[in-house]
């Protein structure tokens, strides 16, 4: 069974991130131009919160508020759900799904090392059942 840290290995380690005082349109453009669905927010090198395109909408655009105007620190989810690299991919959908979330920070020595989202460990378990079922059809065929 795959491990973050195999996903990491092959998907990379970058993090992007804002700070707690930039606007939230910042942190959308920074999105938008990376084509990423969240952002880590770090004050300095220690992580304070995660936003998501949920918390813009939920946040933002329904409460009518202006993303030109609005701090990351006033939307941004403080309560940051996490993983470590030994986790395996179906612990991490486990607690994704749970947590209804759809981006994971994974810290390693309370360092944050990468970001894993729902469509990585999908994408991780379709093609760790694709190598199971090649595997067979050819154990099959002799």
């Amino acid at each position: 069974m795959k491990t973050i840290t195999d996903l990491l290995e092959s998907k990379g380690r970058d993090i992007w991130s804002v700070g707690p005082d930039a606007t939230v349109y910042e942190a959308i453009e920074l999105m938008a131009g990376k084509g990423i669905g969240a952002l880590m927010v770090m004050d300095n090198d220690r992580p304070v919160g995660i936003i998501s395109e949920r918390d813009y909408a939920r946040k933002v655009i329904l409460q009518g508020r202006s993303s030109s105007e609005t701090p990351v620190r006033d939307i941004m989810t403080s309560r940051i759900i996490h993983t470590s690299p030994d986790s395996s991919v179906e612990d991490c959908m486990v607690l994704m799904t749970g947590n209804n979330i759809r981006h994971l920070p994974v810290m390693e020595d309370n360092q944050l090392v990468g970001m894993v989202s729902i469509g990585d460990l999908v994408k991780a378990t379709i093609d760790e059942q694709k190598s199971t079922i090649e595997q067979l059809e050819r154990y099959i065929s002799g």
